[in-house]
């Protein structure tokens, strides 16, 4: 191991070399995505980037990587942006999704789901996003989210 390496392991010792710069094991676990881990993310001021390296659990039957992965993981990137961008006050539910696949992509290759939050409200949250396969886009997506209050914690 070289000197670089072994600094490298240190600042970020539970996180693959392969994984983007400034991602992190994603903090919210689910059982639909638990065959899909490891997932990570990468947090900005109103968003919440999911990435993961697409393997052979994320394929449909031609080896491409499936458009349901890529819908569920869309669908989580901007809810939790919705949830990001209001300070995690409120839950979110989605209310619709939709999304358009303009390419495809393979195993090996970084996937980011990219979310950008439209406009907030007191009942509905409007997001986007972009997923990327090594920086190029091969859909977007679309989803309109209710806001739900949470609930006080029961004591």
């Amino acid at each position: 191991m070289r000197a670089s390496d072994d600094h490298n392991a240190s600042v970020a010792p539970d996180i693959p070399q392969d994984v983007p710069q400034g991602f992190e094991p994603l903090f919210r676990k689910s059982p639909l995505t638990e065959p899909w881990e490891p997932l990570y993310q990468k947090k900005t001021e109103r968003a919440v980037i999911i990435g993961l390296r697409l393997a052979r659990p994320h394929t449909n039957g031609r080896g491409l990587i499936h458009g349901g992965l890529i819908a569920a993981l869309a669908d989580n990137a901007m809810g939790y942006s919705c949830g990001q961008a209001t300070g995690w006050t409120t839950s979110f539910v989605t209310i619709s999704l939709a999304v358009d696949f303009v390419g495809s992509a393979n195993v090996g290759q970084w996937l980011a789901i990219e979310s950008d939050v439209i406009k907030t409200g007191s009942t509905i949250c409007f997001a986007q996003s972009l997923i990327k396969a090594d920086g190029v886009t091969i859909a977007r997506a679309n989803g309109t989210f209710r806001v739900v209050p949470k609930k006080a914690p029961v004591t």
